[in-house]
């Protein structure tokens, strides 16, 4: 697949809800926006054609038109709570969209102000030479805790996540080092080919390429203490 064959788009959700931190996703952040650094760096790769943002707020979209993105129409509040799943964001944007759809859709959280030009071309890059295999991409980090020995509480019970892994019963009592590496994702990045949102109503799939990244490239913003150290990192 030749990368300059394909229509390549960001797309950036912002939405105003917040609980962690009020209008989290225009607070400035190093003097600008956060939302506007995603917007710079999608406008500053090579591959990426146009980069939109999709929010519930007209404060949101005056902000974006400022810093060169495209706006899509307003999303409702339906799908724009805490609740709301990343799909109906995606869903909406494409109804949105004339003819013909993009090939791939980048998605650049406003969260992650972090990002670096050099590693967003790498991402899609290395996409675009796997493209026949893949249905998106995905950036993870590895993590040293496994979801193998993991649980949660029901009614007051310990529930295990997983009570099978291959031939082992009560795989949370066995030794860590029979389990597979973890990989936590970051919110760094993701690459979504479109015609996969669009025919099967996924907007991963079942084939998910992984980006590999460091351990300590985790900086996407959750809430006030997220954000002071990042703001902080050179």
């Amino acid at each position: 697949m030749n990368i300059k064959d394909l229509n390549i788009v960001a797309l950036i959700p912002a939405r105003s809800g917040s609980k962690g931190i009020k209008d989290k996703n225009i607070k400035l952040y190093k003097g600008i926006p956060l939302l506007a650094h995603s917007i710079k760096i999608g406008l500053e790769s090579e591959f990426i054609k146009d980069v939109y943002v999709s929010t519930d707020s007209i404060e949101y979209q005056e902000i974006a038109l400022k810093y060169k993105a495209k706006v899509t129409p307003l999303r409702s509040f339906k799908i724009s709570d805490d609740l709301s799943p990343d799909i109906e964001t995606f869903k909406h944007f494409i109804n949105t969209l004339d003819l013909p759809l993009p090939d791939l859709i980048v998605q650049l959280r406003p969260t992650y102000p972090n990002r670096d030009i050099h590693t967003v071309n790498e991402c899609i890059k290395v996409f675009i030479h796997n493209y026949d295999k893949y249905d998106s991409l995905r950036t993870v980090i590895p993590i040293s805790k496994t979801p193998f020995k993991m649980y949660y509480v029901d009614n007051d019970k310990l529930v295990p996540y997983l009570t099978e892994y291959k031939d082992y019963i009560e795989p949370y009592n066995q030794a860590r080092q029979i389990f597979p590496e973890t990989y936590l994702h970051n919110g760094y990045l993701d690459i979504i080919k479109t015609d996969i949102l669009v025919s099967q109503n996924l907007l991963s799939g079942n084939n998910i390429l992984p980006y590999i990244m460091r351990s300590d490239q985790l900086d996407d913003i959750d809430n006030l203490e997220d954000f002071i150290n990042a703001e902080n990192k050179t």
